[in-house]
């Protein structure tokens, strides 16, 4: 049985006398050129690096103040609550004894 999508064969002296080539490339997949959003990543960390030197080069783009004084009262009462203990009044810690700790071993004689 023969398939029907195969042509015929040819005689190999049957030969036209142009032959027409033609090529097609198609990229794969992968290779469609990864530098746009390479480009866009660095303008982005070109923008923010203007920002941050315009910040630094303007001192924080404020004006600051000078030759002004400030004088600010901060003197606050202690507040009192009334459930709770004074310092003196706290009660005294138990007594604990101090661990034992057994005595050492002779020291090795090398």
């Amino acid at each position: 049985m023969t398939d029907p999508n195969v042509p015929p064969p040819r005689d190999p002296n049957d030969r036209p006398e142009v032959v027409h080539h033609t090529t097609i490339n198609n990229p794969s997949s992968g290779d469609r050129g990864g530098a746009g959003w390479i480009g866009f990543l660095v303008g982005g960390l070109l923008v923010v690096l203007v920002i941050i030197a315009i910040v630094v080069f303007s001192n924080g783009g404020l004006e600051r103040a000078t030759g002004t004084e400030v004088d600010l009262d901060v003197d606050l009462p202690a507040p009192t609550l009334p459930d709770a203990p004074k310092a003196p009044d706290l009660p005294d810690l138990p007594q604990v004894e101090p661990p034992t700790v057994p005595d050492p071993s002779p020291a090795p004689a090398n």
